[in-house]
């Protein structure tokens, strides 16, 4: 798979070369398009759809029976309008694609401890990235566009590339909202310093918008106090 990205199409996109700043995820809302807007939004309803059929593959439900991935996938949209409030179809799409067929490759595939771990999470990005470009390309999204989101997706340029920093900016804010209290009761063993450590990495990954939003989430109170004590200082 190539992810390279033309100097002409990020420059319609961000106005220069990629490097992030907050500004950036205003222009994150003007994507180019094509002269036929109907033609390519029937495009991008198509690319929707794709993604969603893949979700709703995921054999893992929530408790009102949805499938997990379509719901990650719903959250982390909702967060995406939050951070880029006229976020382009593109955008919203690559949202989407945060965590596509991550069930495929369950963790338990991977050695156990911190290298197994780290080489499960490259391979998904890389596996993630190639899945969701080709299944843009498959609805009739251009090639550039597809590029793009497989760029996002797989997490190059962090903190450089707009995209990319704001699917980071997301993905923790599911995370803060939707996720931490679970896996905090499944790892019981961790010491509250563990958690205050794992917090704060997650706090240094976002943005200055991402971390204003990350602080309206309303939490558990016990789980409050352990982001209230990592992030102190760090704001």
């Amino acid at each position: 798979m190539s992810i390279k990205i033309s100097r002409a199409f990020s420059s319609a996109v961000f106005g220069r070369s990629c490097a992030y700043s907050e500004n950036d995820y205003a222009r994150l809302a003007s994507l180019p398009g094509a002269e036929n807007m109907n033609r390519m939004n029937d495009v991008y309803e198509r690319a929707r759809a794709l993604i969603d059929e893949a979700h709703a593959a995921d054999p893992n439900r929530t408790a009102d029976g949805k499938p997990a991935e379509l719901v990650y996938a719903d959250r982390m949209e909702a967060w995406i309008m939050k951070l880029v409030p006229n976020a382009s179809p593109v955008l919203r799409l690559g949202a989407r694609c945060q965590h596509l067929e991550r069930w495929s490759v369950p963790r338990s595939s991977y050695p156990e401890g911190k290298v197994g771990y780290l080489t499960w999470r490259r391979f998904l990005y890389t596996k993630q990235a190639e899945r969701a470009q080709a299944l843009l390309l498959q609805a009739g999204v251009s090639e550039a566009e597809a590029a793009e989101v497989a760029t996002w997706v797989s997490k190059s340029g962090l903190k450089a590339n707009a995209g990319t920093q704001a699917l980071e900016d997301a993905a923790c804010l599911v995370f803060l909202e939707n996720e931490i209290a679970d896996f905090a009761a499944q790892h019981a063993d961790y010491t509250r310093e563990k958690f205050i450590d794992i917090i704060r990495k997650t706090w240094k990954k976002m943005s200055p918008d991402g971390q204003r939003l990350a602080l309206t989430i309303q939490l558990p109170p016990a789980i409050a106090e352990l982001v209230a004590e990592a992030v102190k200082g760090e704001e």
